[in-house]
């Protein structure tokens, strides 16, 4: 017997869905340092680092309400053993942006682009850069 888990759910009294109000990934990377260098340029700042200091093992950015979160795999060595331990992923990050255009302006010369401004079928303008541990990040504004 096949049961539709979405009708399921809407038909049982009190089984609410939760509402989800957003998303701060933690992505782990080989060197902080570098990232927090790179994530700068794209107009984060640093709002916490563990521990203190000149040698963090885990980072919080945000640049408006954007939050990421940055932690070593050094930091999770003897644990966490699903956490893969190379750069990058099948990750990509979609980033929505108030003026996409400044933002392409204010980085293109300093960091490679992979896709060029474009206006996409879908209806909104996009561009794509591969950070400093090769994950894409894909900003995009609805016009």
């Amino acid at each position: 017997m096949l049961i539709n888990l979405a009708t399921a759910q809407t038909k049982l009294p009190g089984n609410e869905p939760p509402s989800m109000e957003s998303v701060s990934p933690n992505i782990f990377v080989r060197d902080i340092k570098a990232t927090i260098d790179f994530y700068k340029i794209l107009g984060f700042k640093v709002v916490t680092t563990v521990p203190e200091g000149n040698d963090p093992v885990f980072v919080m950015m945000t640049c408006g309400t954007a939050t990421f979160m940055f932690q070593t795999f050094r930091s999770i060595e003897n644990s966490l053993p699903i956490i893969s331990r190379t750069d990058g992923a099948s990750l990509l990050l979609y980033i929505k942006v108030k003026d996409i255009r400044s933002l392409y302006e204010k980085i293109k010369d300093r960091i490679p682009i992979l896709h060029e401004m474009e206006k996409t079928f879908y209806g909104a303008t996009e561009f794509s850069i591969k950070d400093n541990n090769n994950y894409m990040l894909t900003f995009a504004q609805n016009d």
